[in-house]
């Protein structure tokens, strides 16, 4: 029987590891600052969890503290900025006390004893204490919430700690919304903004990204209620379009200034670059002796797709390269019936179940986008699937070979982006940063280009005096080990191309900050 797990994590940099620490940025006071054209003594910033700081899989207070809000807000001090004050979490373990199992704490980066990176894991040192429950009862000017999508910020209820359970509302913003029925942008208007930023609309493609494309495109649908849109969904562009201009024109009145980020390219994020398309080497000792006989009995189902004039799912496994997994495609026929008949006589009674499994299956191309979570899935074993076949009156041993993810099982649609999916998510994302430059030009406002900005981590990545920060997974500095989030140092580049947006647009000069000075991601073998 088949086992394998696949290690996907490649560490070449440990030195850009850093272990948690007290992050003291010291900045060049020489020369003279200035606001230019802004009044910063209150400056308000909303979005999602990008604005909070969350990272590693989770809402911790070191993150918070070096959120690129926070970072402008030390640079913003240096020229007439106010107090900027955050919704602390209550440690740095990250979670909720309330519901640790939805809500679980931080990732940290495992070793072996010798020194060999293992991979991330939940960090068990501590168990959370901040509960949903409590709210702070205070106003806060980090207005970023967790997993909100641009509809959240203009939604009653979403901050009602009832609601959380249900999946009615948020428990991030439970803990500082001024009331069970308030929405995010009015509790950002009731502080009266002198100056705000505004970086939403991520998630509403990423959860569907996430997800492997399971969800709805409401751009396909034509849904234009987002009330009634599944957690995976894709925000129909035009609701994106007048929702954001509504949020727009709401913190733009009384001639407040502000600036606005557009959305990057999600699957250029570590979660989708990371396990590469062919996982699986031949060069493995379990999975290497066994190619000859799963080529045998793939021959014959492949002559049954030849027969069917679907060729192009034939399934053969290299014996000189990795080998592609194989993934479920429900973008092509359902072609399970006529595959019954045609495998038949070679797989007798088996041909029903056979034909269920690959009957919308083909191998991975480099087309596809396997997901970061893929790696602990592939080559392993799916009991449940073991025993149904059972059940069906397969033999044990029968069952375990036919029940290997990846390799006699295809993997679930949950674990790969198919080009369809990839073309939902950038046709949407193309939409939403279309809406935004075009609303920053018409009110005037500085804008950021997020997209180009992790376009030059991707592609090489951004120099540093000490380094370069690039979206290699774990030890390129830019991201978190959720694959998704910025580590600090990702913070401390987007607070850069900021000041630098707010010097050409309104005439302000600020000291940019080192992004060496900012750490990535913490060690630690404190886990289960």
């Amino acid at each position: 029987m088949i086992k394998k797990n696949i290690k996907y994590i490649a560490i070449l940099a440990l030195g850009l590891v850093a272990c948690e620490s007290e992050f003291d940025n010291p900045i060049e006071e020489s020369g003279v600052y200035t606001s230019g054209d802004l009044d910063l003594s209150n400056y308000v910033a909303l979005g999602n969890s990008l604005t909070a700081g969350f990272a590693d899989g989770a809402l911790y207070i070191t993150g918070q503290e070096n959120s690129y809000p926070n970072i402008l807000s030390e640079q913003f001090a240096l020229a007439g900025g106010g107090e900027f004050t955050q919704p602390l979490m209550a440690d740095n373990v990250g979670g909720f006390s309330d519901d640790p199992v939805t809500f679980p704490s931080r990732f940290v980066l495992v070793f072996e004893d010798d020194g060999t990176p293992v991979g991330p894991a939940r960090y068990t040192g501590g168990s959370p204490s901040t509960s949903f429950a409590t709210n702070l009862a205070s106003s806060f000017n980090n207005m970023g919430v967790p997993g909100a999508k641009s509809y959240h910020l203009v939604a009653p209820g979403y901050g009602n700690a009832a609601g959380v359970a249900l999946g009615a509302a948020n428990p991030y913003f439970a803990r500082f919304a001024s009331s069970s029925e308030t929405t995010v942008i009015k509790d950002a208007l009731d502080q009266k903004p002198s100056f705000f930023s505004l970086w939403i609309g991520n998630n509403d493609i990423l959860s569907y990204a996430t997800s492997g494309g399971v969800g709805e495109d409401h751009n396909e649908t034509g849904n234009l209620d987002p009330s009634t849109y599944g957690s995976n969904d894709i925000t129909n562009n035009n609701v994106f379009a007048s929702i954001y201009n509504d949020l727009v024109t709401a913190l733009v009145a009384g001639e407040t200034e502000g600036i606005l980020l557009d959305i990057p390219d999600i699957t250029s994020a570590p979660f989708f670059t990371t396990v590469p398309h062919a996982p699986l080497s031949p060069l493995d000792p379990n999975f290497g002796p066994q190619i000859p006989t799963l080529n045998a009995t793939y021959g014959q189902l492949n002559l049954a797709f030849a027969a069917l004039g679907v060729p192009e799912r034939s399934i053969e496994f290299s014996t000189t390269t990795a080998s592609p997994v194989v993934v479920k495609d429900e973008s092509l026929i359902d072609i399970t019936a006529d595959l019954t008949v045609a495998i038949t006589p070679v797989f007798g009674p088996l041909a029903p179940v056979v034909a269920a499994q690959y009957g919308q299956a083909r191998q991975a191309t480099s087309s596809d986008l396997l997901v970061l979570t893929s790696s602990s899935v592939i080559g392993q074993l799916d009991t449940d699937r073991v025993a149904e076949l059972v059940g069906l009156g397969v033999s044990q041993e029968m069952a375990g070979q036919l029940s290997v993810k990846g390799v006699t099982l295809p993997l679930e649609d949950q674990y790969v982006l198919v080009p369809s999916e990839q073309t939902a998510i950038s046709n949407a994302q193309s939409s939403y940063n279309a809406t935004i430059r075009a609303i920053a030009s018409a009110n005037g406002l500085a804008f950021v280009s997020a997209k180009a900005l992790l376009s030059r981590v991707a592609g090489g990545g951004i120099p540093f005096d000490g380094g370069v920060v690039t979206s290699t997974f774990a030890s390129g500095g830019g991201f978190s080990l959720d694959g998704i989030h910025p580590t600090p140092r990702g913070h401390a580049l987007a607070a850069n191309a900021i000041l630098e947006a707010l010097e050409e647009t309104y005439g302000a000069k600020f000291p940019k900050v080192n992004p060496g000075d900012y750490g990535t991601v913490t060690a630690s073998n404190e886990v289960n």
